[in-house]
């Protein structure tokens, strides 16, 4: 075995491959970082309130159930 088999693919790494690797990852680390964009932090307080919604529609559904048909929880 030659020195070049290894020296020749290390360097082609060294080179190109290591460098933008570590370009990439320190970037996507700076985005994750900087956390939610002002439109994603809308969509989630959005996403929060219909959930929110919801919730108080099964409550009330839960209670309907509870006086219409007591047994409902019990029924597979």
């Amino acid at each position: 075995m030659s020195m070049g088999f290894i020296v020749g693919p290390l360097i082609v790494f060294m080179i190109f491959v290591a460098p933008l690797w570590l370009i990439l990852h320190y970037r996507s680390k700076k985005h994750a970082g900087e956390g939610l964009s002002g439109d994603d932090h809308q969509k989630l307080q959005e996403l929060v309130a219909r959930a929110e919604q919801m919730k108080d529609r099964i409550v009330t559904l839960e209670q309907i159930l509870d006086a219409d048909a007591p047994q409902w929880r019990h029924k597979q």
